[in-house]
């Protein structure tokens, strides 16, 4: 455990616990320079937008599982052409074709965790590995598990700094500023998907229901492991 990093983000989080998102970027970006990360899921440009206010030119991390709808990677996309950030694509050791060869096809179905172990937790921590701090767009409503999470934290299975920027934001809040700002929205969000993960694992929402309850729907299962 790196003293100094769990220090820093507890100082940090009760210092910075009235800021907006931007103040805690521009923190971030003046505390640990090219050691930060934004990772990005491509439902909407929100966040890299925020991030490229607050730290031009920052590298932002998106996993390309393989498995993703069309319409999140022309988002990375258009997100990636229009904002001054660095995209980084971070993809599995393996294609899907390969783990399909090593562990039978539709592992999604049969085993998700094992599949997002392989296809978003081993890339993330890979990536992460190279920096000390890094940047995620969790909110606390958007589901019980998320619902204490600070604005900034010590991560400690992968000792680095965790920043939540938008932890405090409501829907309406981040729709604001979505509209306020002209912010790019993956289009899937105007088709019944309020939350998007990879395509196999992702089914539209009726109106009124829960956003995350089209992901892994009828497994029991809520986080992919990025976060837990």
């Amino acid at each position: 455990m790196s003293t100094d990093l769990k220090t820093i983000a507890e100082e940090a989080n009760e210092r910075l616990a009235d800021a907006s998102p931007q103040e805690v970027l521009a923190w971030a970006r003046e505390t640990f320079g090219d050691d930060l990360v934004v990772t990005a899921s491509m439902a909407d440009g929100a966040l890299p937008h925020l991030a490229a206010e607050a730290a031009p030119g920052v590298d932002v991390l998106f996993l390309d599982t393989g498995y993703h709808f069309v319409e999140t990677i022309g988002t990375r996309d258009a997100v990636a052409s229009m904002l001054p950030i660095n995209l980084i694509n971070g993809t599995p050791l393996q294609t899907v074709a390969e783990q399909d060869a090593e562990y039978g096809e539709k592992l999604y179905e049969r085993q998700p965790d094992k599949c997002c172990a392989l296809r978003k937790v081993e890339p993330l921590n890979r990536h992460l590995s190279h920096y000390k701090a890094w940047v995620t767009g969790i909110r606390r409503e958007e589901a019980p598990t998320r619902a204490n999470t600070p604005l900034v934290e010590y991560d400690e299975k992968r000792d680095m700094v965790k920043l939540n920027p938008i932890a405090p934001w409501t829907q309406e809040d981040l729709d604001s500023y979505i509209t306020d700002n002209g912010v790019l929205v993956n289009l899937l969000q105007y088709d019944g998907y309020p939350s998007i993960g990879c395509e196999p694992c992702t089914q539209r929402v009726a109106p009124g229901e829960d956003p995350r309850s089209g992901r892994w729907s009828g497994t029991g299962k809520v986080e992919c492991g990025l976060h837990t």
